[in-house]
């Protein structure tokens, strides 16, 4: 009776510290999931700044080609930057709104053209259509470099 008695005891002792493990687990699981929902919350966030500075380099490049066609030159550039920031933007979108494994490679060039796309625009700070799209590049830079530093 002794023995049934200690084998109760010992299978007690050993669920007790099954179902400790199991919590400790479900705790550890939970801030994994926390993790995981603010990362894909960035990850969502990251992807809209770069969609919306993709439509706003597109309208922005549309603007310069209009600019272009009254004669008025020193918009060549802000139209190739417009674009290549558009494309890059909306390649970023893309990736970053499915988590892709090039999410922080693609990040890093959105962020530096963004940057260069801004500064470009930024050089006509009375123009409508220029200001707003060096605001979206800015707002894209920020959400790509605040994804990256979070990605680490």
């Amino acid at each position: 009776m002794n023995t049934m008695k200690s084998g109760a005891g010992v299978t007690t002792v050993a669920l007790v510290v099954l179902s400790l493990c199991g919590f400790a687990q479900q705790g550890q699981t939970q801030e994994k999931k926390a993790d995981h929902m603010e990362h894909n919350e960035m990850m969502q966030a990251c992807a809209k700044a770069c969609s919306d500075c993709q439509r706003a380099c597109d309208m922005c490049s549309t603007h310069c080609s209009h600019m272009l066609g009254e004669g008025k030159k020193e918009h060549s550039v802000t139209l190739a930057t417009c674009q290549d920031c558009s494309t890059v933007c909306s390649g970023a979108s893309q990736i970053v709104a499915r988590g892709g494994p090039f999410s922080g490679i693609i990040c890093a060039a959105c962020v530096d053209a963004c940057a260069k796309c801004a500064t470009q625009c930024e050089k006509f700070p009375d123009d409508k259509h220029m200001k707003m799209c060096a605001e979206e590049c800015r707002k894209c830079e920020k959400a790509c470099r605040d994804m990256l530093k979070h990605a680490k």
